[in-house]
């Protein structure tokens, strides 16, 4: 869980993750040209490519390659666990 929270507390890497969740299986040229144009975020390639080894690391992006391209996906699984522990357990408590 400490990875999924690390990977969370950049702005930047939440901002792909919700890119990812308007428009999932994105490559890396797709997320940073939407980047740049809906945040005006003027981050290099490389630095969002390295955003994405961090969320993917946390299990919070995964990849598939076809051919040259490489794509990548939202995994919201690594979530569940933070939503057990305070929103559904939360709900579940008497007042």
């Amino acid at each position: 869980m400490a990875d999924v929270f690390k990977a969370l507390v950049d702005p930047t890497r939440r901002k792909i993750l919700d890119e990812l969740t308007e428009k999932d299986g994105q490559t890396l040229f797709e997320i940073c040209a939407r980047l740049a144009m809906k945040y005006q975020l003027a981050s290099s390639r490389q630095a969002i490519s390295q955003h994405l080894d961090v969320l993917e690391a946390a299990g919070l992006v995964e990849t598939r390659r076809e051919g040259r391209y490489k794509f990548h996906f939202i995994n919201t699984a690594p979530l569940e666990p933070i939503v057990d522990r305070w929103l559904r357990r939360a709900s579940k408590e008497p007042e």
